[in-house]
């Protein structure tokens, strides 16, 4: 068996495993769903997107007309545009406007009759539809993909050890303040809990199970059984701590620059993959490749991959667009299978980059939402440049200043003031075009990535894509941060800025980004802190605290007054090499559907209820009676997958799909149909009217390769959809 046709099979028996766990998923969403009218039902298969523009979803799906005068259904195709509105795991289709219609088997006096009783019902109702099978379908849509531009990707420093380790990572040199009612200071610009004798000048690092001890912030650093008493009643006691030798505890690193630790347990050990092309190490948890041919080893870093021919580098980037052909090759069930996510031209990598493209969104009372900005003394504000933006650069809040008015935007919602210390209310609208030239050498470009998608008198519809949370698109594959330092704000109070390096950063397919994997920083695996209080001179962060750049959160909270890391990880979970994922320990929500921002249970007060706002739309309903096995192609044509072969809908009747013609003859043009065509979109279109296109076109040959793609569409949305609950 050739390798072609292996992995081919391969890749079906993977997906018809999946589809197996899909079924068994109690909270699919199944189709077709259908609506009810005076003259009868219509029934809509899983619709088959073309586009999706912020909130808006255009594209087509095959549907049949059951009415109570006859006897026999009458098939036909829709297209349609439609808002989004997404919760969670699943996504709601609203306000849906048809706008060409064509009916393959009708007469020109029903046409217009199916219109009408068609335009009524879809319009009236709604449909609901899982995140996994919703980006799935988007694989066949048309959609813009463009890499970030002046994204940074400069090597960090990066350091290798054979041993477990840990990087205690500081913001630039240490800063120490006081702890209120002790002799200590803390450290304030790092995630760790780090403590200093203001006598002694000794310094004590603790991960809430292990102690250090140091007599320079920078190091070394040694353990100690014998931590002062005082300071260990200062940090609260995990429960589940149990007794620790410190021979078993990591090594310490300590940084103050953009730094990356690469650990093995011991010396590496090299296993080979691919029939031999690459090896890879396999007692570390960062992916760390060697390609045989060239003699080039790869790391994958925040999403990055760096090669070199040595350990001590040079380390150059490569774009993962660029790599060798041998990485497409991974086997998706080996040990380094998750690293796919990061090979260009993978499925794994293509479902991310559609993931990436769903928004998040909410619909934002007004009355429930407020805003209040805390500054370290008078509002100061920094401009940046090419732009006639200015942000704050005093406050945990992303506040911008733009010709006079002031925005700001908190967990993915904008707010509009005339002063900069407002009163702050829900903003309708934002100057979206002086915003978007905010470049990635700036702080506050996450904020580009939240929008303002339409609004009422009560409530404004608002979204954000995985750029706010930090997570690109990249030559066709997910990457975390811009690269770009972003300095910190020093004055009575910290304000630290999003980092790329230094925090372990992986991607899971199934749950996005993850931060602190067990040998970086996992074995702080609980939240320690300081129990002396916050202290005069350092200020948490308005809103939720800790390293998090003003206006978005995400569970790794650094240095919140509490230092509370946040993680648990277990030692020896390969997060980000394989798909074993652990919980709690994701940095933002890039997996779509996931760690909604909106969802979370501190922000649920702003959102409204979808079932008032949206009580005059009906909820579509299944019929378990039905198969989702009905398509339309790019031309109206209707088509029906009959175990694995297609055919025509045609006098009424299914019968066996001809074979597709190179060129055929149509009432418009020739057209070659081995190249994608999509109906025109007219949303002003008088639907009065019957589509003179109907019959010109009814012997078309279907368009098989199409259909193909959307069934393995399908086919793959239901099978993400049934690994959602494992």
């Amino acid at each position: 068996m050739s390798a072609k046709i292996f992995a081919c099979f391969r890749s079906t028996l993977a997906v018809i495993m999946m589809m197996l766990l899909g079924l068994a998923n109690a909270n699919a969403i199944e189709w077709p769903q259908e609506v009810t009218e005076k003259e009868g039902t219509i029934v809509v298969y899983q619709p088959q997107p073309e586009s999706l523009n912020g909130n808006i979803l255009q594209g087509r799906a095959a549907m049949s007309l059951e009415l109570i005068d006859r006897d026999e259904p009458v098939f036909g195709a829709f297209w349609f545009s439609a808002r989004i509105d997404t919760n969670t795991d699943n996504a709601t289709v609203r306000d849906v406007k048809v706008t060409q219609v064509r009916w393959p088997e009708s007469t020109e006096a029903d046409e217009q009759r199916f219109t009408e009783v068609v335009e009524k019902a879809l319009g009236s109702s709604s449909f609901n539809i899982s995140m996994e099978r919703l980006s799935a379908s988007l694989a066949n849509a048309k959609q813009e993909k463009q890499s970030l531009e002046n994204i940074k990707n400069d090597a960090p420093n990066i350091i290798f050890r054979q041993q477990l380790s840990v990087l205690l990572s500081f913001d630039g040199a240490p800063q120490f303040r006081e702890i209120e009612g002790s002799p200590y200071e803390r450290a304030l610009n790092t995630p760790f809990a780090v403590a200093r004798n203001q006598q002694t000048k000794k310094l004590y690092l603790s991960s809430g199970t292990f102690w250090y001890t140091a007599d320079n912030p920078m190091g070394p650093w040694q353990t100690t059984e014998y931590p002062p008493e005082d300071l260990v009643k200062m940090l609260p006691k995990p429960e589940d701590a149990t007794p620790a030798k410190s021979a078993s505890a990591p090594a310490v690193i300590a940084v103050n620059t953009a730094t990356e630790l690469v650990a093995t347990e011991g010396k590496p050990r090299w296993k080979s993959l691919t029939e031999g092309k690459l090896l890879y190490v396999s007692n570390t948890e960062t992916a760390w490749i060697r390609e045989v041919s060239s003699g080039d080893m790869y790391l994958l870093l925040s999403g990055r991959w760096f090669k070199a021919k040595k350990e001590a580098g040079p380390w150059e980037f490569v774009r993962a667009d660029k790599l060798p052909t041998s990485f497409n090759d991974i086997p998706p069930e080996s040990d380094i299978g998750g690293l796919r996510v990061s090979v260009a031209g993978t499925t794994e990598a293509d479902q991310a980059m559609l993931d990436a493209q769903i928004p998040q969104t909410a619909a934002i009372k007004r009355s429930e939402t407020k805003l209040t900005v805390e500054y370290d003394g008078e509002p100061k504000f920094d401009a940046i440049p090419g732009t006639k933006v200015a942000y704050a650069v005093n406050t945990s809040t992303q506040v911008l200043k733009i010709n006079g008015q002031y925005y700001a935007v908190d967990n993915a919602v904008w707010f509009v003031a005339s002063a900069a210390k407002g009163p702050w209310t829900v903003a309708d609208n934002i100057p979206t075009d002086e915003i978007a030239k905010i470049p990635p050498s700036s702080p506050v470009y996450n904020t580009t990535y939240v929008e303002i998608y339409d609004s009422t008198p009560e409530v404004v519809y608002v979204g954000y894509t995985p750029g706010y949370m930090w997570s690109y698109p990249y030559y066709g594959v997910p990457v975390y941060g811009t690269g770009w330092y972003y300095p910190p704000y020093w004055g009575r109070y910290y304000y630290p800025r999003p980092p790329t390096w230094g925090l372990h950063v992986g991607y899971n397919p199934w749950t996005g980004w993850n931060v602190g994997v067990s040998w970086s920083n996992g074995f702080f695996s609980v939240g320690v802190g300081w129990n002396a209080g916050w202290g005069n001179n350092y200020h948490p962060g308005r809103c939720c605290g800790g390293y998090y750049g003003g206006g978005y959160r995400r569970p790794v909270v650094i240095n919140t007054g509490d230092i509370n890391i946040g993680n648990s990880v277990s030692i020896g979970n390969r997060t980000n090499i394989s798909n074993k994922v652990t919980k709690n320990n994701n940095i933002s929500g890039n997996r779509v559907g996931k760690n909604n921002l909106y969802n979370r249970p501190e922000n649920r007060v702003r959102n409204a209820d979808s079932k008032k706002i949206n009580n005059n739309l009906r909820q579509a309903t299944h019929n378990k009676s039905r198969d989702n096995n009905v398509f339309a192609d790019k031309n109206g044509n209707i088509a029906r997958d009959n175990n694995g072969e297609w055919q025509n809908r045609n006098k009424g009747n299914w019968t066996p799909a001809p074979a597709t013609k190179q060129r055929v003859e149509t009432g418009l043009s020739n057209r070659d149909i081995s190249k994608p065509v999509t109906m025109p979109s007219r949303p002003n279109t008088d639907m009065s009217r019957p589509n003179n296109m109907n019959r010109q076109m009814n012997n078309r040959n279907i368009d098989r390769e199409g259909l193909n793609r959307s069934r393995n569409a399908r086919q793959h949305g239901m099978a993400r959809e049934g690994r959602r609950g494992r």
